[in-house]
């Protein structure tokens, strides 16, 4: 089974991803926060990260370059998932290192069809 770690700190939202995609096969770890998230990461090793990118404490960003530059975790396809649509921002995110990125709202089809590209 594939492990997906969602990093969300909207919880409706986490809820929501959780259900959906537990329920298509996968198994899923969360974190409502950047610093559970990379603690996560660093134990599991899970097989896709979807990040938010606008949380508090520390953003998508600051989480992605950390993952990054450690070495257990930094082949892990990352997924930027945010509300902001400016192509500036997928540019600066992709130039980070994300692998993807998707905008909210978002169809969880098109979620799921992302996730099976990168897993």
């Amino acid at each position: 089974m594939k492990t997906i770690l969602l990093i969300e700190d909207n919880k409706d939202i986490l809820d929501n991803l959780i259900e959906y995609l537990e329920l298509e096969g996968y198994e899923v770890l969360s974190a409502n926060n950047g610093k559970r998230g990379i603690e996560l990461a660093e134990q599991f090793i899970p097989d896709l990260i979807i990040c938010d990118v606008l949380m508090r404490e520390m953003d998508g960003h600051e989480v992605l370059r950390l993952l990054s530059e450690t070495s257990s975790t930094h082949k892990i396809p990352f997924i930027f998932s945010t509300s902001n649509s400016e192509k500036v921002d997928r540019a600066a995110a992709l130039k980070l290192g994300a692998d993807d990125y998707i905008v909210k709202p978002f169809e969880l089809e098109t979620l799921l069809q992302m996730v099976q590209n990168w897993i």
